[in-house]
C-alpha cells in the first residue's frame, strides 16, 4: 500500500503563492520573506524540500527556464491535482481551531523558582515589548489579487491585543498577591529542586 502524504499550512503557503502564477524559487522565497513576513515564516531550505515533495506527488510542476547568459532556474506551476488539494487545505484551515502553544508559558509554570519581585519584573518587561509590538506593528504592503494579508495580521493584532491585556491584569494580580507569604519558598530558596 502507498505512503499516504500528509500536508500543513507550509504546503498550503506555497500551493496559495502559485495559484496567481508560475514562479521561479527565488520569487517564491522573496514573496514569502517580504510580503507574508508578517503572518508565515518559512526558510528558504524549507520552502524547497515543500517544493520537491509537492512536485514528487504531482501537485505542482517543475520547468527549466533560462534567460540570456543566466544560470538555468526551476520555474514551479501548480497542477489541476495541486488546486484541488490547495482548495482541501484551505478549507481545513480555515475550519481549524489551533491550540495555541506559547513559549513564554513555559516560564509561567516555573514562576515561582523566582523572588516574586524579579517574576513581576520581567513579566513587565514582556509586557512593555507586547505594547511595542502592538503600537508598532506595520500595515501589510499592497497586494492583489485574491490575498487577503489584511484578515491575517488583524488576526496576530487581536491575539498580541488579548496577550497584552491577561498580562497587565495577571501582573496586577500577582502586585496584589505579592503582600502575602510565598506558598513555595524552598522553591525560590532552591530552583532545581
Amino acid at each position: 500500500m502507498p505512503k499516504t502524504t500528509t500536508w500543513d499550512e507550509r504546503a498550503l503557503l506555497l500551493l496559495g503563492v502559485l495559484t496567481t502564477q508560475s514562479q521561479h524559487g527565488y520569487q517564491i522565497n522573496d514573496f514569502i520573506e517580504n510580503r507574508l513576513c508578517r503572518v508565515a515564516d518559512m526558510k528558504k531550505a524549507t520552502a524547497y524540500a515543500q517544493l520537491d515533495r509537492l512536485h514528487a506527488a504531482g501537485m505542482i510542476e517543475i520547468e527549466i527556464a533560462q534567460v540570456g547568459n543566466r544560470p538555468p532556474r526551476k520555474v514551479y506551476s501548480i497542477t489541476e491535482p495541486g488546486r484541488a488539494l490547495f482548495h482541501d487545505l484551505l478549507a481545513t484551515n480555515l475550519a481549524t481551531v489551533e491550540a495555541p502553544a506559547f513559549a513564554g508559558d513555559i516560564g509561567l509554570m516555573f514562576m515561582n523558582h523566582l523572588p516574586r519581585a524579579e517574576a513581576i519584573a520581567a513579566l513587565r518587561r514582556r509586557l512593555a515589548q507586547l505594547d511595542t509590538l502592538i503600537a508598532n506593528q506595520p500595515m501589510p504592503p499592497p497586494h492583489g489579487g485574491k490575498l487577503n494579508l489584511d484578515l491575517a495580521v488583524d488576526h496576530i493584532v487581536a491575539v498580541r491585543r488579548a496577550d497584552r491585556d491577561w498580562l497587565a491584569t495577571t501582573i496586577d494580580r500577582l502586585e496584589a498577591e505579592a503582600t502575602l507569604p510565598n506558598p513555595h519558598p524552598q522553591a525560590a530558596a532552591n530552583p532545581l529542586s
